[in-house]
């Protein structure tokens, strides 16, 4: 039967002796982007930021933890996006099979975030139930609500569920030591992010709670928002888990690739659990719009 998680987020005083590697794998990016497109209320004299999409690879422990698992070919052309490789065959680079994966954190349910989920034969999926109220529920009778997502990808998470594949949480919850989960809703209703003790302390993963580091430097939402107070709202949230603003990785800013170590061999990987090259600051970010 699915399984259901009721609020159980553990102290943090045991995750402190698991500490995790992070990588942030870039698979696809959309260029060209105008203000407009990445903040609700633009400032014209901006220029455009491209949009990069990743997926996280969480390592250590009992076994890899994936977050999120991006979009397809299919996808790609449907949505005019840039696809370098799908998500699944870019884990080969770190030696990981999509067979090998038994654990999926899905962030939310957006194209971007929720395709492929037939790369991942022996994953169970771990999901928050807002989500799927959301996603399957009468506010997609919305074209603007539902334009993020795929029919195709929610279908599928239904037929997992039932398959026995889905773990629904409804609150905060540690799905392996030293990695947390946490609702945060706003851009999408059953939003989450993922909280990761490394070497360097607590990393959040913050998905799309904050595509850019300046949507939370300028309090400048995002405009694709369902809820825009929880967005917000969630920016604290973000530095209150991660304890330092530098250890907030947004979900899609371009200068993440350029703030982290790249991996060897891999131009679009790069270790989230190393010290950032330089802090990024605030006038990194009021270049970007």
């Amino acid at each position: 039967m699915c399984r259901v998680r009721h609020n159980e987020q553990q102290t943090t005083g045991n995750a402190l002796a698991h500490h995790r590697e992070i990588y942030a794998i870039r698979y696809a990016t959309h260029t060209g982007r105008q203000p407009h497109q990445n903040y609700l209320t633009p400032d014209i004299h901006n220029e455009g930021t491209d949009l990069d999409y990743f997926v996280w690879l969480i390592r250590g422990g009992d076994g890899d933890i994936l977050v999120d698992t991006g979009f397809n070919a299919i996808a790609a052309s449907e949505r005019a996006r840039a696809l370098m490789v799908n998500p699944a065959d870019a884990l080969k680079n770190f030696g990981v099979s999509p067979d090998s994966i038994r654990d999926v954190v899905i962030t939310h349910l957006h194209y971007d975030h929720a395709g492929n989920l037939d790369r991942f034969p022996k994953a169970r999926f771990h999901l928050h139930d807002r989500e799927m109220r959301f996603a399957t529920g009468r506010c997609m009778c919305h074209g603007l609500l539902r334009h993020p997502f795929s029919v195709e990808d929610v279908t599928l998470m239904v037929r997992h569920v039932y398959s026995d594949r889905v773990v629904f949480h409804d609150g905060d919850a540690e799905i392996a030591p030293g990695v947390t989960l946490h609702h945060i809703g706003g851009h999408s209703d059953g939003l989450q992010v993922v909280r990761v003790e490394t070497e360097r302390g607590p990393v959040v993963l913050a998905s799309d709670a904050a595509h850019y580091y300046a949507n939370m430097q300028r309090k400048n939402p995002f405009p694709i928002v369902y809820n825009i107070g929880d967005m917000m709202d969630g920016w604290n949230t973000l530095e209150r888990l991660a304890g330092h603003p530098d250890r907030v990785i947004p979900g899609h800013d371009p200068l993440v690739r350029e703030l982290y170590p790249r991996v060897a061999g891999s131009a679009d990987a790069v270790a989230l659990h190393k010290a950032p090259m330089r802090s990024f600051v605030e006038k990194d970010a009021n270049k970007r719009s």
